[in-house]
């Protein structure tokens, strides 16, 4: 029993709910980006940039059987996805800004010394 019991607080802790939380939003929100760059981003832009450069099939290049077209292409859709990214992220951040803490006041004992201070600086002045 001891063993069921265990798996239970372990599986059902909030933090290992929140990750799986996470890894589902996270895999929902990695197609929204991928459609966004093969579906928007690449159309109008990438397509047509290739083409002015001459690579539009750019993932069929290949040298004695090796297919450095398809790494090419992986890395150009890194970048574009890290790009969308980016700017996803940095549009957020300006929707949702985070308010800044308000300097904590002092302490109870930082008051007691603040007064033994004045106090002792009072006596000197005296």
């Amino acid at each position: 029993m001891g063993f069921i019991k265990e798996f239970k607080s372990f599986a059902f802790k909030g933090n290992v709910l929140d990750l799986a939380v996470g890894v589902i939003i996270g895999g929902a929100f990695g197609k929204i980006v991928s459609s966004l760059v093969e579906d928007v981003i690449t159309p109008l832009l990438l397509n047509p940039a290739l083409k002015a450069a001459g690579a539009e099939n750019i993932s069929k290049l290949s040298w004695n059987g090796v297919t450095y077209g398809n790494f090419i292409s992986a890395i150009i859709s890194f970048l574009c996805i890290a790009m969308v990214l980016f700017w996803i992220i940095k549009g957020a951040n300006k929707i949702v800004k985070k308010d800044e803490a308000a300097p904590a006041g002092p302490t109870e004992d930082q008051k007691l010394l603040m007064e033994i201070r004045d106090l002792l600086k009072s006596k000197n002045n005296l």
